[in-house]
């Protein structure tokens, strides 16, 4: 089994990104809904206890960025950001996200 984290960043603020709605989804659909804390991390992610296999987090960031009063295109250019992912065998998997309104990274973390 695998456990998983996330970090989300507001790269246009230099700040942890504050409630951006999350979802977690595999094989058999959501697995997991939540939102980033005021350290922009999800912590109730790391209960979950997960098989190897294909998994989906996705971001809601449009709606968060709004929320900070961010001003946004119509439609936005990025509504949600999926980051999809394998995990194998055992350990812990660690899937930051660097957002800002028209762009995103991300990398396997530790």
């Amino acid at each position: 089994m695998s456990s998983l984290s996330t970090h989300v960043l507001n790269t246009v603020s230099g700040r942890p990104a504050v409630g951006v709605a999350l979802r977690l989804s595999g094989a058999t659909g959501v697995l997991f809904a939540g939102q980033t804390d005021a350290d922009g991390r999800c912590p109730e992610l790391k209960a979950l206890e997960l098989e190897a296999g294909a998994y989906c987090l996705e971001f809601e960031v449009a709606a968060y960025f709004r929320q900070q009063g961010t001003p946004l295109a119509d439609p936005p250019f990025l509504d949600i950001v999926p980051i999809c992912f394998g995990l194998g065998g055992s350990g812990h998997a660690h899937v930051p996200l660097l957002v800002a309104p028209y762009a995103y990274s991300t990398y396997r973390g530790s």
